[in-house]
């Protein structure tokens, strides 16, 4: 059976228990034209602008 050749220092079992590394939640802007939540850098899904310009034509 495999056993650990050295103790797991301190530093070493904190740092891996940490959240340092567990994901965030994505931040959300609203969308100037509309006013819905979307992904910033990202056309909006519901109006289909980005920047003030239409880049995706939607039907309304």
């Amino acid at each position: 059976m495999a056993v650990p050749k050295r103790k797991v220092s301190k530093a070493r079992r904190d740092k891996r228990r940490s959240s340092v590394w567990k994901l965030e939640t994505p931040a959300l802007v609203k969308c100037d034209q509309c006013g819905e939540l979307k992904l910033p850098h990202k056309v909006c899904g519901s109006c289909g602008y980005y920047k003030g310009r239409e880049i995706i034509k939607k039907e309304a």
